[in-house]
């Protein structure tokens, strides 16, 4: 099997790893706030001490999982991306590699804040979910509070798929758009809903990208000369 269909089977791990993390967020954690600005962390420790599995699991799908199968995709698309623009597949496969590391980092960390969190909890519950707390806004400010190192690779892939013809038309698209509101969730004001679309589009860009990937379609160049390469 060439890379690039490992590099598809990648595209639609990561997608899967998206909408695990999506049904988990509206059933399990929805009551209490995960994922938004009004977490209840005392919540969150107490389920950590009742069933500590749930998120140990979640995190490793959503971060770990991810993290692995984005390296993947990230070096299939970059390969792929240099037969006809290979300025662009060297920044995408930097961007990529970057945001695949900060994901692992951040699944690391929140396994450790449960780990850490869980034995605390019978002692001293609100120690407990003071520490998760902490440990928790680490978390986000790897990437899992904002999509700033996601958006910049997935606007980055987009544009390279426009110029060099590496990507259908509409799959480029939808990945200049995703990465777009990627960067959007840096404003308060709109992290969460702009968090929302970026989670939402990626899923479809990824499906799409693992589609392409996976037909064994080849990039068609025609614009290289444009794109100044």
């Amino acid at each position: 099997m060439t890379l690039q269909r490992i590099g598809g089977l990648a595209a639609l791990v990561c997608a899967a790893t998206y909408l695990a993390g999506f049904a988990l967020l509206v059933t399990w954690l929805a009551p209490l706030g995960y994922g938004t600005a009004e977490v209840d962390a005392r919540g969150v420790v107490d389920l950590v001490h009742a069933r500590p599995g749930i998120l140990i699991a979640w995190n490793t799908t959503i971060y770990v999982v991810n993290a692995l199968a984005l390296v993947v995709l990230v070096v299939a698309l970059s390969e792929r991306q240099a037969a006809v623009t290979p300025g662009w597949a060297a920044v995408t496969r930097a961007f990529g590699l970057i945001w695949a590391a900060l994901v692992l980092g951040a699944g690391m960390i929140a396994n450790i804040a449960v780990e850490r969190a869980a034995p605390l909890h019978a002692a001293d519950p609100q120690a407990a979910a003071d520490l998760w707390g902490i440990l928790h806004a680490v978390e986000l400010g790897l990437g899992g509070g904002n999509e700033i190192a996601g958006g910049v690779w997935i606007l980055c892939v987009g544009i390279a798929g426009l110029v060099g013809r590496g990507l259908a038309r509409p799959v480029a698209i939808l990945g200049v758009l995703t990465g777009v509101a990627g960067l959007v969730t840096i404003l308060p004001a709109l992290g969460d809903a702009a968090g929302a679309v970026f989670g939402l589009g990626a899923i479809a860009w990824f499906l799409g990208v693992g589609a392409q990937l996976l037909s064994g379609t080849h990039p068609r160049p025609g614009m290289v000369g444009e794109s100044g390469e």
